[in-house]
């Protein structure tokens, strides 16, 4: 888990550097970072059932070892467009690895310690993001930006060993159901929906035009012809069966408008910080990293909370106080200073720790075995889209609320409007997930399984 959300951040730190280095524009170098990005989104849910299918340990290591490869190509590219690729396939790699590092918890962990397991998980995705740019910084000043994917040979090796060597082999049982064979027309068309839908809400950058348009437009198409083809084909990409069940439907809605308002600290933040308070660069970096830090901090004893006192309690808790900080951000004044931003922001990201490992355990408890890989997958695929669509649509919030074409100009007092309408969109946001939660809890109480709908999928 640290390895991929490691290497979506250094890379970041190093756009400029590597523009300089291909003698690129910024709109080149982009892609960089939105060609890993594209390949996880597009793909992780494909290979959590592909891990189902082959095993997950297997697929796995697999993953590992194209991740490490995929990494020592970025580091010797000797073109933009073969960065570029390889950035692509180490994406398939982080994909993988993403994917059934979650369904894995459920094969080596005992349900009493799973909310724990799932907050170790968010604490290790959380040092990653947090440490990638200042990482970044170090090496590419040091040894140039090529170390910044040659420092992932030796991490991949290890990783390589210890999962080689620790987790548990693959089961052999005979599964006739899935010998039918992989969805290959789903996968395919998931795939298409997926990356018209990131390309629309990226290309652009938040600016909608006939092509951004014309994009969700596939997406939607895209949309109906998946769930034509899963309801026709005799082993599916996704059980449409599954959505049945409120638990996971609300599960997943959840973590796509939490990851939402969670990317309108980074879209907002810098901006705010720099234009609205007046802080140089080097400490707006560090302010920001003060989220990361304690989502870092309060992961594994968020898992443990979750252990104790139940995981859907716990889901909702995390909601509100998400929706707390976000209503106060709303209400800040610029004369409370960095203190008056960071404050929020803790509560933010704490409690988006507790509702990380919260909601994770509720997706990926007494499912049944042969769907832990492709649930898992369409629980990243939730956080991924939600990011996405923050990254758009959270900043389009905000430019339109400061009343500037170019942000970059605005003023002390624009800024400030700007951030506290976007937290207070936060804020419903994060009310209507709270909604949604209550609502799935009292649902999943009150219903009986429909019919065809396995008892290990219902998770109430």
């Amino acid at each position: 888990m640290l390895m991929p959300s490691l290497d979506n951040s250094i890379a970041n730190a190093g756009l400029p550097t590597l523009a300089q280095a291909f003698n690129a524009s910024f709109q080149q170098v982009q892609w960089i970072v939105l060609a890993y990005l594209l390949a996880i989104t597009t793909l992780i849910v494909s290979v959590g059932r592909l891990g189902d299918i082959v095993g997950r340990r297997r697929l796995l290591l697999a993953g590992i070892g194209l991740f490490t490869v995929a990494s020592l190509l970025c580091g010797i590219a000797p073109t933009l467009p073969l960065l570029i690729a390889a950035r692509a396939a180490q994406g398939l790699g982080a994909a993988i690895m993403m994917a059934l590092t979650v369904a894995l918890v459920g094969e080596t962990v005992p349900k009493a310690k799973t909310g724990s397991a799932m907050g170790l998980l968010g604490t290790m995705s959380a040092i990653g993001t947090t440490l990638g740019p200042s990482l970044g910084g170090i090496l590419i000043a040091g040894l140039g930006w090529r170390m910044i994917f040659l420092v992932n040979l030796p991490l991949g090796i290890l990783n390589f060993i210890l999962a080689h060597r620790y987790l548990p082999a693959d089961r052999r049982e005979v599964k006739t159901e899935q010998r039918a064979g992989f969805d290959n027309i789903g996968t395919l068309l998931l795939a298409v929906t997926l990356a018209a839908y990131a390309l629309a809400m990226t290309i652009g950058r938040g600016h909608f035009g006939l092509f951004n348009i014309a994009l969700l437009l596939v997406a939607v198409l895209g949309v109906g012809c998946f769930l034509l083809a899963e309801a026709r084909v005799a082993s599916p990409l996704i059980r449409l069966v599954m959505f049945h069940d409120p638990v996971l439907n609300a599960g997943l809605a959840m973590s796509t408008l939490v990851s939402t308002v969670m990317m309108a600290t980074l879209v907002v933040g810098p901006f705010y910080l720099s234009q609205g308070l007046g802080l140089k660069t080097a400490l707006v970096g560090l302010t920001l990293s003060a989220g990361p830090l304690v989502a870092a901090l309060t992961g594994v004893p968020a898992g443990r909370i979750v252990d104790r006192f139940g995981a859907q309690r716990m889901t909702l808790i995390g909601l509100v106080g998400i929706a707390a900080g976000s209503f106060i951000l709303s209400m800040m004044k610029v004369s409370f200073g960095v203190i008056g931003y960071i404050a929020p922001i803790v509560l933010i990201t704490s409690s988006y720790a507790l509702f990380q490992a919260a909601n994770n355990t509720v997706i990926m408890t007494g499912i049944r075995p042969d769907q832990r890989g492709v649930i898992s997958g369409m629980l990243s695929l939730s956080r991924n889209l939600g990011l996405i669509t923050g990254a758009s649509a959270m900043g389009a919030v905000f430019a339109l609320a400061s009343a500037t074409t170019d942000i970059k100009a605005a003023n002390t007092d624009a800024i400030a409007i700007g951030m506290r309408t976007t937290f207070a969109v936060a804020a419903i946001l994060i009310l209507i997930g709270i909604v949604i939660a209550i609502r799935s809890r009292a649902r999943a109480r009150a219903r009986p399984n429909p019919p065809g709908e396995p008892d290990s999928l219902r998770l109430a």
